[in-house]
């Protein structure tokens, strides 16, 4: 089994609500943020829209809030590719708390690569793919 990229992340005060926790939209936050750095190790510069022909759009996320995170906590952010179509791709995160030791979520995004400009699905890219599946092996 592949061992998942991580990342940190600090909860900074703006991403706390009226209750003085993490506002539960800031973990999406969190977590993509983490993506975008494992995409890019995986080959995918997600920051850039004008070179590739395809676009990803997110099409379903989903996370269980598991434990409370507060302004000045440390979030270890882990992302594991669990599925790979041929257009789309599931990504699952959890999160641990670093100060409570406790997992805060865990959920997962799911991306479908479309054609730019007419906005259909489209294959996801062949380096990219290969790499995802050179990572996690168990999912060819």
């Amino acid at each position: 089994m592949s061992e998942p990229f991580s990342g940190t992340i600090k909860v900074r005060f703006a991403d706390t609500d009226a209750n003085g926790h993490a506002f539960f939209g800031s973990y999406f936050v969190f977590a993509d943020e983490v993506l975008g750095d494992y995409w890019k190790e995986l080959g995918l510069d997600v920051s850039d829209v004008v070179t590739p022909d395809f676009l990803t759009f997110t099409v379903n996320a989903n996370m269980d809030f598991l434990g409370e995170s507060l302004a000045g906590d440390t979030l270890e952010v882990k992302i594991k590719s669990e599925r790979v179509g041929n257009s789309s791709v599931v990504m699952g995160f959890t999160m641990h708390n670093l100060r409570t030791g406790e997992v805060a979520g865990r959920g997962s995004f799911t991306y479908v690569f479309v054609d730019k400009k007419t906005r259909k699905s489209c294959p996801i890219p062949a380096d990219f793919k290969a790499s995802i599946l050179a990572r996690h092996p168990e999912l060819a």
